[in-house]
């Protein structure tokens, strides 16, 4: 390393907590400028307009995940009453002009963690920046991750809905579950029945914070079954991790490169085929979030063709990136790169392609969870200590149009990866991830000829840093709606805290048709007990 970098890396941890604030106001300002630049306010105090109660959006292709059609569609109030053909309307409607565009539902994105407390530090895109960033990319609505605080699942819900009170766009909770007790069973069966949440995460990695054994994992599973909610895991083998973390640092592997040595795609496999013989020996649905890995992916290709009920997401990262820039020799620019599971070498992202456009993953998220480059500096000793995490919650929508929509994919496709499955997935289509008449007017204009440049200092996130940057592409969000009110339109924002909305979810969607035939048959050819008589001995 050069003795300019040097000094440049001890200088800058030397100013973390400085750099992380200025860092952070800065972002904040910038969010501002673009909000009030539309007349609306981002970050500010001044309300935005009432929610257009009646909108056209006229001429355009709708595009839904059944069929794509020419047709006009009409909103009142937030909600579709119509969708056909030459729709005529009064001089009081609003009138969008989607000619040569597709009107699509806008974005559902099943994975992200925004202001979330992780490794020391905490996540610099909150529920107002990071859902500001979503509308600006095409996503109208995401799922977030509740944690418990001091044991508690109530605790942590109340936690994450202050948290969320600053939201611009819809929302909905997964919870996570880091220990088990007979209170955090009781406190299950209040989150599904009272509080809207169907879906529970259970990590199998980061031992000594979030990990949880297989005891621990069977018991959830049971008892997600018994409640209708779907199980999820991060499937990586955390004790083994935790051995290639020594590993590295005794062979003197202390940078970024080191997380991806560390955790290779074999460990990630290990725990994906295990979470799903567990899931399999309870009898309950899977969800594995962010299949990284061939390895792992073909663990859930195994486990569908036998007919198991298992769910493969992948993010826009493993999908678009591979791991050389975490081999660069900046620091700043390879720690950014740091995920877990972490980007995988070059083959990876194109199998996982391969993987979504045969249905083998059904859906795509981002785990957007992002840290300033100050931040990433924690671990510019050990790799250990940079907080994980990548951008992705504006970026992908374009970004898997892009990649996937020339040849892999057909448009109605694109709907379903980026919106309907997800919607279906948990329960809340189609009131979301449809464009459909009673559905919610969560809806995108998408001019598939116009063209996109991603670059963090016109990004919308807070973070100083985008792992996409520089790339360009064809096919762009023109206009997004969020319950029927126009959010981004003409490259400007116009959203204000408060005004999104908590969605929730209920329990038993279609992954529990026919659990109970299953567990019969089971049953049934168990030919036991077996009658046996006592005999003297």
């Amino acid at each position: 390393m050069a003795i300019s970098q040097i000094i440049s890396l001890f200088l800058l941890h030397l100013l973390l907590p400085l750099a992380s604030t200025s860092l952070s106001q800065s972002s904040h300002q910038l969010i501002c400028e673009v909000g009030t630049g539309n007349g609306g306010s981002i970050g500010g105090t001044s309300p935005l307009p009432a929610s257009l109660s009646k909108l056209l959006i006229k001429g355009g292709t709708v595009v839904n995940a059944h069929r794509q059609e020419r047709a006009d569609v009409y909103v009142e109030d937030g909600i579709i009453v119509a969708v056909k053909p030459n729709i005529k309307v009064g001089d009081e409607v609003t009138v969008l002009d989607a000619t040569g565009r597709y009107v699509m539902p806008g974005g559902i994105d099943p994975h992200t963690h925004l202001d979330a407390e992780f490794m020391g530090t905490v996540a610099v895109d909150d529920f107002f920046s990071g859902q500001a960033a979503a509308l600006a990319g095409g996503t109208t609505m995401h799922i977030d991750f509740v944690h418990p605080v001091n044991g508690s699942l109530m605790s942590g819900f109340e936690a994450y809905e202050k948290k969320a009170s600053k939201s611009c766009m819809d929302y909905g909770f997964h919870m996570v579950i880091r220990h088990w007790d007979e209170s955090v069973s009781k406190e299950m069966e209040i989150m599904v029945k009272e509080k809207g949440i169907n879906s529970f995460k259970f990590f199998m990695a980061y031992k000594g914070t979030f990990m949880v054994d297989d005891a621990v994992l069977l018991r959830g599973m049971k008892r997600c079954k018994s409640l209708g909610a779907l199980a999820m895991v991060h499937a990586e083998n955390g004790d083994a991790v935790f051995e290639g973390q020594k590993r590295m640092i005794e062979r003197g592997i202390t940078g970024p490169e080191g997380h991806a040595l560390s955790r290779p795609p074999m460990l990630e496999a290990e725990a994906t085929g295990r979470a799903i013989r567990l899931a399999s020996f309870v009898n309950t649905p899977l969800y594995v979030v962010h299949v990284m890995s061939i390895d792992a992916m073909e663990e859930i290709a195994k486990a569908r063709k036998t007919g198991q009920k298992v769910i493969g997401e992948p993010v826009v990262s493993g999908l678009v990136l591979d791991d050389s820039k975490l081999w660069d020799p900046d620091f700043i620019t390879a720690a950014k790169y740091v995920m877990s599971p972490p980007i995988r070498e070059s083959g990876h992202n194109k199998a996982l392609q391969a993987a979504l456009s045969t249905g083998v993953l059904q859906l795509v998220g981002t785990d957007h969870c992002t840290f300033n480059s100050s931040q990433k500096a924690f671990g510019i000793d050990d790799f250990r200590k940079i907080p994980n995490g990548v951008n992705g919650i504006e970026e992908r929508m374009h970004l898997v149009w892009d990649t996937m929509e020339s040849g892999q994919i057909s448009v109605t496709d694109f709907v379903r990866i980026t919106s309907t499955e997800c919607a279906r997935i948990f329960n809340i289509y189609p009131r979301k991830g449809a464009i459909l008449v009673g559905s919610d007017a969560d809806i995108i204009i998408f001019n598939p000829n116009s063209s996109f440049e991603i670059n963090p200092r016109s990004h919308h996130s807070r973070t100083n840093t985008n792992v996409y940057e520089g790339r360009k592409g064809k096919g762009k969000v023109e206009v997004t709606i969020s319950r029927g009110r126009i959010v981004w339109k003409d490259d400007e924002l116009k959203v204000a805290p408060g005004s999104g909305k908590y969605i929730p979810m209920p329990p038993f969607g279609f992954l529990f048709d026919g659990i109970e035939k299953i567990d019969a048959k089971l049953v049934s050819s168990f030919k036991a007990p077996v009658p046996r008589f006592k005999s003297d001995v």
